[in-house]
């Protein structure tokens, strides 16, 4: 998609998978792209349907979790667009897990016990809940990796006041405590989930998506149990299926490796996989809507003057 030119527009920002437009002072609009990022690198085919998919879950999500705190959503006029206040983002996610998976697991079974300055208990096997959530939070990195970060330096290096990093982590816990209540009512268990926030003056709010495939791992809560005991891999509905696939083909976007190439039949399985997840978590069969450019548009210029 070639940059839109909205009025009042004041910048552009292509991010790895969303095209960012500031309008005036205090708003953006975020156009989902189909592109598809793992290991921060942006693959090299797009997923059909994938920004739709993301767009409208982080707007359900965002309306279901309204009344925990402040966000930044005002209005999604199109399939992939979304409105909302600009915030002076923290340069950290909020990663919150609930289970022992992914990089958690990856670290844990190196050996280490300490995670972002949380101790993880001896004796867990992969996909372990964990006791009660754990937050395990990383630098928002504007280019390159995101970093592991503990409490005390992200407060001593001042990304959050004492304070504020409370309260970020008390929203955090009660967004994942609802995030997993909602998967719950839908026959699926909230895995772990990253959140990000910014402030307005000095009010804080959830930016960004929410419970999204992108931003979350999800496991089916029929026959969990079973499969632990048993020692079987758990199904998920996550983009982490992805992220195995580039490792099972020995890229994990260090120096010197090379990005696989991508069938048609695996870029087709990847949108099935999407397109499940949303079915499973929002209860909607999912509606496919290909807008032109000119559409789009339109219904976006249209919103913002509303707003406006």
């Amino acid at each position: 998609m070639s940059n839109l030119k909205f009025k009042n527009q004041t910048g552009f920002y292509r991010g790895k998978v969303r095209d960012v437009y500031s309008i005036g002072e205090d708003l953006l609009v975020m156009i989902a792209s189909d592109r598809i990022s793992a290991f921060d690198v942006i693959l090299p085919r797009p997923i059909p349907f994938k920004g739709q998919v993301l767009n409208q879950i982080a707007s359900h999500m965002l309306e279901a979790t309204r009344d925990i705190g402040s966000n930044w959503l005002l209005a999604t006029p199109a399939p992939t667009v979304s409105i909302g206040k600009k915030c002076v983002p923290f340069k950290i996610e909020m990663v919150v897990r609930g289970y022992l998976s992914g990089h958690a697991w990856r670290t844990y079974k190196s050996g280490e016990r300490i995670l972002c300055g949380v101790e993880m208990a001896d004796r867990m096997n992969e996909n372990d809940q964990f006791v009660t959530p754990i937050i395990t939070p990383s630098t928002k990195a504007a280019k390159g990796h995101d970093e592991d970060i503990d409490a005390k330096t992200i407060v001593e290096s001042g990304l959050a006041s004492k304070d504020e990093w409370t309260k970020l982590c008390m929203l955090a816990l009660q967004l994942f405590e609802r995030g997993t209540q909602i998967a719950a009512e839908r026959g699926l268990i909230l895995v772990d989930t990253k959140y990000e926030f910014g402030k307005i003056g000095n009010e804080i709010y959830l930016m960004d998506e929410v419970h999204t495939p992108d931003s979350s791992r999800y496991f089916f809560s029929a026959g969990y149990n079973e499969r632990q005991l048993r020692g079987e891999r758990q199904p998920q509905l996550s983009k982490e299926f992805v992220r195995e696939w580039l490792i099972e083909n020995n890229y994990m976007g260090k120096e010197g490796q090379g990005v696989p190439a991508m069938s048609d039949h695996w870029v087709e399985t990847i949108s099935k996989r999407y397109i499940e997840l949303y079915e499973k978590v929002i209860g909607r069969t999912f509606k496919p809507e290909a807008l032109s450019q000119e559409e789009l548009f339109n219904r976006t210029a249209v919103a913002l003057q509303q707003i406006q």
